[in-house]
């Protein structure tokens, strides 16, 4: 019986270790490609423009395709789609290695932002299943954000390593085995589900929401460079036009794939626009500085890598500790003073001066990703106890995939600007108004 019940344990412990090695891969894929782009640039004579095409096109297919994923995966089953995947994300990564061009590049990207978007919420949710007792729950989910969140500080350093030694072609060529051996773990461990059903897959307003987003993206990155009116006009029009349809489908709907009423709360549309333009001001500031510190001051892949190591790290560590004072203060004060001292930092930033690796840009870097790890808990927790206990899955899953779209967003606004004060000055207004919101609305 014993020795039962030490093999279940055990299986356990493997699946939750296979579930979050998904997420460690979505997370790492976000900052590990940032180190690399001077590389790219260089080798496939791409410009400014598309290296954001080469970060955006991922976090357009993250950002697009991921609630679809969740329904797909009620309808399908937790396990084929997680594992499904794991095989598009090798697949997409190892295209990406071969890329001759930055268009097979780009594509490339695209393709592992879909695997990335069928991990996500799935690797969450095979959490919750192999851990269904309220006791081990809690700790189960302590360790798979963990896990992930170390893919914050692994991806810049691990990236300089290896672009530094290897080439920039190498950082998806290491994710071809580790995807890969997931994926056979994951077949080998993950538990069989019975029958499954959920709802009907909503194609007009995955379509149309797409639409939207990669319009508004499109205009921001190729707009810039037009010399012409037109091009913003015509995405302006475009992106208008989709996304006036999306609602109109998805209020008619009778199972949308997002309930627009629910952003009639002030509470859930704060939590989901400050948690937008956390990531909007954030992954912005991240594109600027690393191809500033590549570009302009000459660091290395790695030396890029470990600059970025203050920022990161916070994430990493201090996430755990500031859900507990969540619980303890309510979502309000954390997220809008959390969102304020990050906003706070590259205003600070954007005003010292170029130099990031002395003593105070590293202490202002540290100070930004102190107030993210503040906030993004805060964040999540605002916008699942705006729609209740019943409605928290589908409520964390809104406010990631708004913490998606303002990154993409974030990457084609800020990545753009060619001073570099500006790029940080503009992710600080973000990161402000995003605290402002987050203190006015949010319940306390």
């Amino acid at each position: 019986m014993e020795a039962t019940h030490a093999s279940a344990t055990g299986r356990r412990a493997t699946a939750l270790a296979v579930a979050s090695a998904g997420y460690f891969f979505v997370l790492l894929d976000v900052t590990i490609v940032n180190v690399a782009l001077a590389g790219i640039g260089a080798d496939l004579g791409s410009p400014r423009a598309g290296l954001q095409w080469v970060v955006d096109g991922y976090a357009l297919a993250l950002a697009s395709l991921m609630l679809s994923a969740g329904d797909l995966a009620d309808r399908l089953g937790v396990r084929r789609v997680f594992i499904a995947g794991l095989g598009v994300f090798a697949l997409a990564s190892a295209i990406c290695a071969l890329a001759p061009t930055a268009a097979v590049l780009i594509g490339g990207r695209a393709l592992q932002g879909l695997g990335a978007a069928a991990i996500l919420p799935t690797s969450l949710a095979l959490v919750n299943e192999l851990f269904p007792d309220p006791g081990e729950r809690p700790r189960a989910i302590g360790a798979w954000a963990a896990l992930g969140g170390s893919a914050l500080v692994a991806g810049p350093v691990l990236g300089g390593i290896v672009v530094g030694g290897l080439g920039w072609r190498a950082i998806f060529w290491l994710n071809v085995p580790l995807a890969a051996a997931a994926l056979l773990a994951a077949a080998a461990v993950l538990p069989r589900q019975g029958q499954t059903s959920g709802r009907r897959l909503d194609f007009a307003g995955q379509l149309l929401g797409a639409t939207a987003l990669v319009a508004i993206v499109f205009c921001l990155i190729e707009g810039q460079g037009s010399g012409s009116l037109a091009l913003p006009i015509a995405c302006a029009l475009i992106a208008g036009a989709a996304g006036a349809a999306f609602l109109t489908v998805e209020r008619r709907r009778r199972e949308p794939m997002l309930e627009p009423r629910w952003f009639a709360r002030a509470d859930f549309s704060a939590a989901n626009a400050a948690a937008a333009l956390m990531n909007l001001g954030t992954l912005g500031a991240l594109f600027a500085v690393s191809l500033f510190l590549q570009q302009d001051e000459g660091r290395s892949a790695l030396q890029t890598g470990l600059a970025l190591i203050p920022l990161a790290a916070p994430l990493a560590l201090l996430t755990p500790l500031s859900g507990r004072l969540v619980a303890a203060v309510g979502p309000r004060r954390p997220a809008g003073l959390g969102l304020m001292l990050c906003g706070l930092a590259y205003a600070a930033l954007s005003i010292s001066g170029p130099r990031l690796t002395g003593v105070v840009g590293f202490c202002l870097l540290g100070l930004a990703g102190t107030g993210m790890a503040v906030a993004v808990p805060a964040l999540v927790a605002g916008a699942t106890e705006a729609l209740g206990a019943r409605r928290a899955g589908i409520a964390s899953a809104i406010n990631n995939t708004s913490r998606q779209v303002g990154g993409a967003i974030g990457v084609a606004l800020i990545g753009g600007l060619s001073s570099f004060g500006a790029a940080l000055a503009l992710s600080a207004g973000a990161l402000v108004l995003g605290g402002t919101i987050a203190l006015a609305f949010l319940d306390p």
